[in-house]
Protein backbone atom coordinates (compact mmCIF):
# COMPACT_ATOMS: atom_id res chain seq x y z
CA UNK A 1 0.00 0.00 0.00
CA UNK A 2 0.90 3.54 -0.82
CA UNK A 3 -0.66 6.96 0.91
CA UNK A 4 -0.90 10.17 -1.72
CA UNK A 5 -1.74 13.08 0.18
CA UNK A 6 -4.26 10.93 2.38
CA UNK A 7 -5.39 9.15 -0.57
CA UNK A 8 -4.60 4.84 -0.19
CA UNK A 9 -3.38 3.33 -3.27
CA UNK A 10 -2.25 0.03 -4.02
CA UNK A 11 1.16 -1.00 -5.44
CA UNK A 12 0.66 -4.04 -8.02
CA UNK A 13 2.18 -5.45 -10.74
CA UNK A 14 -1.10 -6.38 -13.24
CA UNK A 15 -2.66 -9.64 -14.11
CA UNK A 16 -5.54 -10.50 -15.75
CA UNK A 17 -8.50 -9.35 -12.91
CA UNK A 18 -6.60 -6.31 -12.78
CA UNK A 19 -5.90 -5.47 -16.40
CA UNK A 20 -9.91 -5.92 -16.36
CA UNK A 21 -10.63 -3.10 -13.87
CA UNK A 22 -8.62 -0.86 -15.40
CA UNK A 23 -9.96 -1.31 -18.78
CA UNK A 24 -13.44 -1.24 -16.79
CA UNK A 25 -13.13 2.09 -15.80
CA UNK A 26 -11.18 3.62 -18.77
CA UNK A 27 -14.46 2.56 -20.61
CA UNK A 28 -16.43 4.47 -17.49
CA UNK A 29 -14.19 7.32 -17.36
CA UNK A 30 -14.39 8.16 -21.39
CA UNK A 31 -17.58 7.51 -21.73
CA UNK A 32 -18.67 9.56 -18.61
CA UNK A 33 -16.31 12.45 -19.26
CA UNK A 34 -15.06 11.93 -22.95
CA UNK A 35 -11.17 12.13 -24.17
CA UNK A 36 -11.15 15.90 -22.69
CA UNK A 37 -11.89 14.78 -19.15
CA UNK A 38 -9.41 11.62 -19.33
CA UNK A 39 -6.51 11.09 -17.69
CA UNK A 40 -4.07 8.50 -16.83
CA UNK A 41 -4.27 10.33 -13.04
CA UNK A 42 -8.09 10.16 -13.06
CA UNK A 43 -8.15 6.90 -14.06
CA UNK A 44 -5.47 5.60 -11.54
CA UNK A 45 -7.41 6.89 -9.14
CA UNK A 46 -10.85 5.44 -10.38
CA UNK A 47 -8.55 1.75 -10.12
CA UNK A 48 -7.43 3.17 -6.74
CA UNK A 49 -3.05 2.74 -7.70
CA UNK A 50 -0.80 5.61 -8.59
CA UNK A 51 -0.44 7.24 -11.87
CA UNK A 52 3.01 5.38 -12.24
CA UNK A 53 1.97 1.90 -11.67
CA UNK A 54 -0.61 2.63 -14.54
CA UNK A 55 2.01 4.28 -16.81
CA UNK A 56 4.17 0.71 -16.61
CA UNK A 57 1.30 -1.59 -18.73
CA UNK A 58 0.21 1.55 -20.86
CA UNK A 59 1.69 4.33 -22.92
CA UNK A 60 -0.69 6.37 -22.41
CA UNK A 61 -4.45 7.16 -22.54
CA UNK A 62 -4.52 6.29 -25.90
CA UNK A 63 -2.81 2.97 -25.28
CA UNK A 64 -5.24 2.56 -22.79
CA UNK A 65 -8.26 2.87 -25.04
CA UNK A 66 -7.30 0.60 -27.61
CA UNK A 67 -6.93 -2.00 -25.19
CA UNK A 68 -10.67 -0.98 -24.00
CA UNK A 69 -11.44 -1.71 -27.77
CA UNK A 70 -9.58 -4.96 -28.35
CA UNK A 71 -11.15 -6.58 -25.49
CA UNK A 72 -14.53 -5.30 -26.32
CA UNK A 73 -14.37 -6.58 -30.12
CA UNK A 74 -12.79 -10.01 -29.02
CA UNK A 75 -15.21 -10.40 -26.60
CA UNK A 76 -17.68 -9.44 -29.05
CA UNK A 77 -16.80 -12.04 -31.37
CA UNK A 78 -16.70 -15.05 -28.62
CA UNK A 79 -20.35 -14.02 -28.23
CA UNK A 80 -21.12 -14.45 -32.26
CA UNK A 81 -18.73 -17.28 -33.05
CA UNK A 82 -20.57 -19.42 -30.94
CA UNK A 83 -23.34 -19.80 -33.39
CA UNK A 84 -20.83 -21.70 -36.60
CA UNK A 85 -21.48 -24.63 -33.94
CA UNK A 86 -25.11 -24.70 -35.10
CA UNK A 87 -26.17 -27.09 -37.78
CA UNK A 88 -28.15 -25.49 -40.68
CA UNK A 89 -27.35 -21.77 -42.00
CA UNK A 90 -30.59 -20.25 -40.62
CA UNK A 91 -29.81 -21.59 -37.19
CA UNK A 92 -26.19 -20.44 -37.30
CA UNK A 93 -27.96 -16.80 -38.80
CA UNK A 94 -30.47 -17.14 -35.67
CA UNK A 95 -27.73 -18.14 -33.26
CA UNK A 96 -25.33 -15.25 -33.98
CA UNK A 97 -28.50 -12.91 -33.91
CA UNK A 98 -29.11 -14.28 -30.41
CA UNK A 99 -25.42 -13.63 -29.90
CA UNK A 100 -25.14 -9.73 -30.32
CA UNK A 101 -28.29 -9.32 -28.41
CA UNK A 102 -26.99 -11.26 -25.32
CA UNK A 103 -23.45 -8.96 -25.94
CA UNK A 104 -25.28 -5.65 -25.91
CA UNK A 105 -27.02 -5.82 -23.19
CA UNK A 106 -24.16 -7.30 -21.10
CA UNK A 107 -21.51 -4.90 -22.16
CA UNK A 108 -23.77 -2.12 -23.02
CA UNK A 109 -20.30 0.36 -22.35
CA UNK A 110 -18.26 -2.06 -24.45
CA UNK A 111 -21.02 -1.83 -27.49
CA UNK A 112 -20.88 2.02 -27.01
CA UNK A 113 -17.20 2.62 -27.22
CA UNK A 114 -16.79 0.31 -30.16
CA UNK A 115 -18.53 2.79 -32.13
CA UNK A 116 -16.57 5.74 -31.18
CA UNK A 117 -14.58 7.32 -34.50
CA UNK A 118 -11.02 6.65 -33.97
CA UNK A 119 -10.31 10.25 -33.44
CA UNK A 120 -12.53 10.90 -30.62
CA UNK A 121 -10.40 8.67 -28.94
CA UNK A 122 -7.28 10.68 -29.65
CA UNK A 123 -6.00 7.86 -32.39
CA UNK A 124 -5.47 9.42 -36.51
CA UNK A 125 -6.57 5.89 -36.75
CA UNK A 126 -7.17 2.55 -35.02
CA UNK A 127 -4.33 -0.10 -34.66
CA UNK A 128 -4.40 -2.75 -37.67
CA UNK A 129 -5.21 -5.48 -35.60
CA UNK A 130 -8.11 -3.73 -34.05
CA UNK A 131 -9.24 -3.32 -37.83
CA UNK A 132 -8.82 -6.37 -38.44
CA UNK A 133 -11.14 -7.81 -35.24
CA UNK A 134 -13.50 -5.19 -37.37
CA UNK A 135 -13.53 -6.60 -40.63
CA UNK A 136 -13.45 -10.20 -39.53
CA UNK A 137 -16.83 -9.68 -37.24
CA UNK A 138 -18.01 -7.79 -40.63
CA UNK A 139 -17.35 -11.06 -42.85
CA UNK A 140 -18.92 -13.13 -40.21
CA UNK A 141 -22.33 -11.51 -40.44
CA UNK A 142 -21.73 -11.51 -44.50
CA UNK A 143 -21.03 -15.12 -44.33
CA UNK A 144 -24.08 -16.07 -42.12
CA UNK A 145 -26.18 -13.93 -44.69
CA UNK A 146 -24.66 -15.58 -47.71
CA UNK A 147 -25.20 -18.96 -46.70
CA UNK A 148 -29.24 -18.25 -46.00
CA UNK A 149 -29.14 -16.35 -49.46
CA UNK A 150 -27.94 -19.57 -50.84
CA UNK A 151 -29.77 -22.34 -48.73
CA UNK A 152 -33.30 -20.47 -50.21
CA UNK A 153 -33.94 -18.80 -46.67
CA UNK A 154 -33.16 -15.33 -48.00
CA UNK A 155 -34.13 -13.62 -50.95
CA UNK A 156 -31.04 -13.92 -53.58
CA UNK A 157 -29.17 -10.54 -53.35
CA UNK A 158 -25.86 -9.24 -52.51
CA UNK A 159 -25.20 -10.19 -49.26
CA UNK A 160 -23.29 -7.22 -48.21
CA UNK A 161 -25.83 -4.92 -48.86
CA UNK A 162 -28.54 -7.03 -46.89
CA UNK A 163 -26.41 -8.01 -43.80
CA UNK A 164 -25.93 -3.87 -44.04
CA UNK A 165 -29.61 -3.25 -43.66
CA UNK A 166 -29.88 -5.79 -41.58
CA UNK A 167 -27.68 -4.21 -38.99
CA UNK A 168 -28.90 -0.80 -39.28
CA UNK A 169 -32.22 -2.38 -37.79
CA UNK A 170 -30.29 -4.01 -35.14
CA UNK A 171 -27.94 -1.41 -34.57
CA UNK A 172 -30.58 1.65 -34.51
CA UNK A 173 -32.66 -0.52 -32.16
CA UNK A 174 -29.61 -0.96 -29.68
CA UNK A 175 -29.20 2.84 -29.76
CA UNK A 176 -32.46 4.10 -29.17
CA UNK A 177 -32.55 1.55 -25.83
CA UNK A 178 -28.83 2.34 -24.67
CA UNK A 179 -29.88 6.30 -24.79
CA UNK A 180 -33.35 6.00 -22.95
CA UNK A 181 -35.67 6.02 -25.92
CA UNK A 182 -37.55 2.70 -25.46
CA UNK A 183 -39.06 2.17 -22.36
CA UNK A 184 -38.29 -0.94 -21.06
CA UNK A 185 -35.91 -3.25 -19.06
CA UNK A 186 -33.96 -5.50 -20.61
CA UNK A 187 -36.16 -8.26 -21.12
CA UNK A 188 -38.83 -6.47 -22.51
CA UNK A 189 -36.62 -4.84 -24.81
CA UNK A 190 -35.04 -8.64 -25.35
CA UNK A 191 -38.88 -9.70 -26.77
CA UNK A 192 -38.95 -6.04 -28.94
CA UNK A 193 -35.43 -6.74 -30.45
CA UNK A 194 -36.64 -10.22 -31.32
CA UNK A 195 -40.31 -9.40 -32.85
CA UNK A 196 -38.77 -6.74 -34.51
CA UNK A 197 -36.16 -8.58 -36.01
CA UNK A 198 -38.44 -11.26 -37.10
CA UNK A 199 -40.81 -8.52 -38.91
CA UNK A 200 -37.85 -7.48 -40.96
CA UNK A 201 -36.84 -11.60 -41.99
CA UNK A 202 -40.11 -12.10 -43.05
CA UNK A 203 -39.48 -8.86 -45.48
CA UNK A 204 -36.35 -10.27 -46.92
CA UNK A 205 -37.17 -14.06 -47.10
CA UNK A 206 -38.15 -16.08 -49.84
CA UNK A 207 -41.50 -16.69 -50.96
CA UNK A 208 -41.32 -20.25 -49.71
CA UNK A 209 -39.54 -19.35 -46.34
CA UNK A 210 -41.55 -16.26 -45.74
CA UNK A 211 -44.94 -18.42 -45.78
CA UNK A 212 -42.99 -20.82 -43.36
CA UNK A 213 -42.95 -17.89 -40.97
CA UNK A 214 -46.72 -16.85 -41.64
CA UNK A 215 -47.53 -20.24 -40.56
CA UNK A 216 -45.20 -19.96 -37.43
CA UNK A 217 -42.18 -22.25 -38.29
CA UNK A 218 -40.41 -19.82 -36.31
CA UNK A 219 -41.41 -18.29 -33.24
CA UNK A 220 -44.33 -16.46 -32.70
CA UNK A 221 -43.96 -12.63 -31.45
CA UNK A 222 -44.96 -14.24 -27.43
CA UNK A 223 -42.63 -17.27 -27.76
CA UNK A 224 -40.04 -14.41 -28.84
CA UNK A 225 -40.42 -13.16 -25.45
CA UNK A 226 -39.59 -16.31 -23.56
Amino acid sequence: MLTIQGVLFTVFTMNDNQRDRILACACDLYLGQGLEGFSMRKLARAVGVTAPAIYRHFDGREAVLADVLREAHRTFSRYLYGALAAPTPLERFLGAGEGFLDFVLDHPRWYGIMHTPPEHLGMEALPGDIEALQAAIHQFWVDRVRECMQAGVLKSGEPEEASVTMWAHAHGLVQLYHHGCLATDPDEFRALFKASSARLMAGVATEDFARELSENALPNSAQLAR
